[in-house]
């Protein structure tokens, strides 16, 4: 479906431009023709029954796309007898809310399913301590026809300020209302600021409820005409003379001043594999344009010759290299050399992690660096251009998923997610950023439970019990050439099985459900990638 030319519409573009299904065939059968061993894999495990393997193995291959089809819209009539109100913002400042508890902010093109304003009612009846509430959508064709779901995370203020991803359909406690009131001067973003407004003295009193509540008709009705201004001028004023907006279409970007950027430690753990550590390392001297800068290169047993004479070289050159002796402990590794770096910000970075432009670090330092902010991952992609990485989502493919896995490397992502930075549950430790005092302060990595994997998971967990908020910021983009150094054997596969038994031991409850991931998406697939099944769906 091609939406119309507002930037108010960019979030619904993730679906745009995606291959019909004639195309759809030809690509996979040209890639099935011209990766054969691929295409095998495929096969071997459809006649084997393993509809799992078969199916991660068809995504690495023909990539991912979005199937998602909305449910039918709820029939019924208008709810009687409830005290609240759904009107827009002019109604509101010009007639007042009237006698009514609630007061739903609504819009041109917008409009409350049958069922939405009785869910509201009930869910601020439920929660005496409920502020402000909103939900879900499903975004209406030319003939009002359901074409695409718009399933929506928990309230996160930097997403919101790079993207207007909860929308203008928004309840409102009365007495909040009245209190805070709607700022005129910001038409199109009245429901935004008052949100922003309300987080900043009390973030609880903000929920999601993950249930369709309106309906939105792009075609029907565009936002103001003051729009992308008003959107614009609500980050500036967050931002209050501390930085810049960077605006692309409908997506923000809030550049932070750093007068004072700190020392910033490089951290890279390595064996062998010269000809990976090498094209990190002078990817990193070529595309980073951080002022001061260390690396500390983690020697783990190197023993080829061309590894030895290449760190011997970089030594010469003023980079760390700290032996690592003994069995290969990842994490255990960082943590030595993150006690020993100098910087004020921990960067750490795999050795088949190649950067790509010179702003990659800047940009993760500028959140990394603010005060209630914990860790920071970048987007990577991999060596077909694809997605790799774009933060982690917890309880689907069975554990955790990186996400938007295999999708495009140049799509925008489910509500613009690889466009604007956004709160995530996790980010990869294939590049992450984080002050060392926070760090240090919730003890680095578990090395003991997580030796090798899910210790970026813990680390960002624990960060988050700590008070920190995760962050994907997807204007950091580099390549990572995944699991390059890896070789799995029956040891390396033991390890691996303890180390998610102890993930799920500490944190079995967060798994189960990521509040930066809405519920309604099938965990079973790649992420963003179908709906949970409801009668009568079928893939389109």
């Amino acid at each position: 479906m091609r939406l119309p030319p507002h930037p108010a519409f960019d979030i619904l573009r993730f679906a745009e431009d995606q291959p019909g299904p004639t195309r759809r065939w030809l690509v996979r059968l040209v890639l099935a023709l011209t990766r054969p061993g691929e295409t095998w894999e495929v096969v071997r495990a459809l006649l084997a029954g393993k509809r799992v393997r078969a199916r991660d193995r068809a995504a690495i291959l023909w990539g991912h796309r979005h199937a998602l089809v909305p449910a039918p819209l709820p029939a019924g009539g208008d709810e009687a007898g409830l005290s609240l109100r759904v009107a827009t913002p002019a109604e509101i400042v010009s007639g007042g809310a009237g006698s009514a508890a609630i007061v739903v902010l609504t819009a041109p093109g917008h409009r409350l399913v049958p069922g939405a304003a009785n869910a509201i009612a009930a869910a601020f009846a439920a929660d005496p301590g409920l502020g402000a509430l909103y939900g879900d959508a499903v975004v209406l064709g030319r003939r009002g026809e359901p074409r695409l779901p718009v399933l929506r995370p928990a309230f996160d203020a930097d997403y919101l300020l790079a993207a207007d991803t909860v929308g203008p359909v928004v309840a409102f406690r009365r007495t909040l209302l009245d209190r805070l009131g709607l700022d005129p001067a910001l038409p199109g973003a009245e429901a935004a600021d008052l949100l922003l407004r309300l987080a900043a003295e009390t973030p609880d009193a903000i929920r999601h409820l993950p249930r369709l509540l309106s309906t939105w008709s792009p075609f029907a009705a565009a936002p103001p005409e003051g729009w992308a201004a008003s959107r614009r001028a609500l980050a500036e004023r967050h931002l209050a003379g501390t930085g810049r907006v960077e605006a692309s279409g409908g997506v923000l970007t809030l550049r932070r001043d750093l007068p004072a950027p700190p020392l910033a430690s490089l951290i890279i753990p390595t064996r062998d594999r010269v000809e990976l550590l090498q094209a990190c390392i002078e990817s990193i001297r070529a595309q980073t344009d951080w002022p001061s800068l260390e690396i500390i290169v983690c020697d783990n047993d190197s023993r080829h010759p061309r590894t030895l004479a290449y760190l011997h070289r970089l030594a010469g050159e003023g980079v760390r290299v700290l032996p690592c002796p003994g069995p290969f402990n990842f994490a255990a590794m960082n943590n030595r050399a993150a006690a020993e770096a100098r910087g004020g910000l921990l960067v750490f970075v795999n050795n088949d992690v190649v950067a790509d432009r010179p702003d990659w670090l800047r940009r993760m330092a500028e959140e990394a660096l603010r005060p209630e902010i914990g860790a920071v991952g970048a987007k990577l992609l991999d060596v077909r251009e694809r997605i790799q990485h774009g933060g982690i989502v917890l309880g689907t493919g069975g554990l955790v998923t990186h996400a938007h896995r295999h999708f495009p490397g140049t799509a925008p992502g489910y509500l613009a997610s690889l466009r604007a930075t956004h709160r995530v549950s996790a980010v990869t430790a294939a590049c992450l950023a984080v002050e060392a005092e926070k760090f240090r302060a919730v003890g680095g990595f578990d090395a003991a439970a997580f030796a090798v994997d899910f210790n970026d998971v813990d680390l960002c967990l624990r960060l988050e019990a700590a008070g920190y908020r995760t962050l994907l910021v997807p204007g950091a983009v580099l390549y990572h050439h995944e699991a390059a150094s890896r070789r799995w054997n029956p040891e390396a596969r033991r390890r691996h099985e303890a180390e998610v038994a102890a993930l799920r031991a500490r944190w079995g409850e967060r798994l189960e459900a990521d509040p930066w991931y809405h519920p309604g998406f099938d965990p079973r697939v790649g992420t963003y990638v179908r709906q949970r099944a409801w009668e009568g769906a079928k893939a389109r």
